[in-house]
Order: C-alpha cells, then structure tokens, then sequence
C-alpha cells in the first residue's frame, strides 16, 4: 500500500523565444482558499496558498471587470463545484479508515 504524503510541487519552464510557463500543483490539507475584492483598484481576487507557493487570480490586465473575467469567473465556479462533487462521491465510497489517515 503506497503512502499519500503532502506536497506542493512548483515547475518554472523557460525556453528560448517562448513565454516562461509555470506550474503549480497542490496536493496539500494546509492549502488556503480565499477571495476578496480590493478596496484600493476594486477588483476581486481569488488566491489559493499553501507554505511553499500562491496563485491569485484577478481580472484581465488588474483593470475592470470585462465580460472576458465574467467566463473566466463561471469556469472556477463551475470547476469548483464539479471539484466538490467528485471529491463527495469518492469520500463517500472509500472506507472510513482510509478518510482519517489521510488527514493526518
């Protein structure tokens, strides 16, 4: 039986005439989720955290709010949420041992 630890693993990719890519992948119980509006620029954000990386997310160019950041916004609800459900349905199968030792 394999042992699930946690981790945040971060990749940053540059290459020769292409943009840099970075990569961030969260497989941690300390991630954070949050999101607030600015009050300075009032613009929302949307930051996930963990102790090694941050990823915020705002509106196109840190400006107002365009119909572009409106469909960007639908998608993560809507990824969220199917997140969520996933994560209920396969909760709700595995053995209620299994549940307990991966919050340690």
């Amino acid at each position: 039986m394999s042992e699930h630890r946690p981790y945040t693993y971060v990749t940053l990719s540059m290459r020769p005439d292409a943009d840099p890519h970075v990569s961030i992948s969260f497989h941690t119980p300390r991630l954070k989720v949050s999101a607030g509006l600015l009050v300075s620029t009032p613009r929302p954000y949307l930051e996930f955290s963990s102790q090694e990386a941050d990823v915020h997310v705002s509106t196109t160019g840190a400006g107002p709010v365009t119909d572009a950041d409106l469909a960007v916004a639908r998608e993560i609800f809507n990824a969220a949420a199917r997140y969520l459900a996933d994560c209920e349905c396969l909760h709700a199968e595995q053995p209620a041992k299994d549940a307990t030792d991966t919050a340690a």
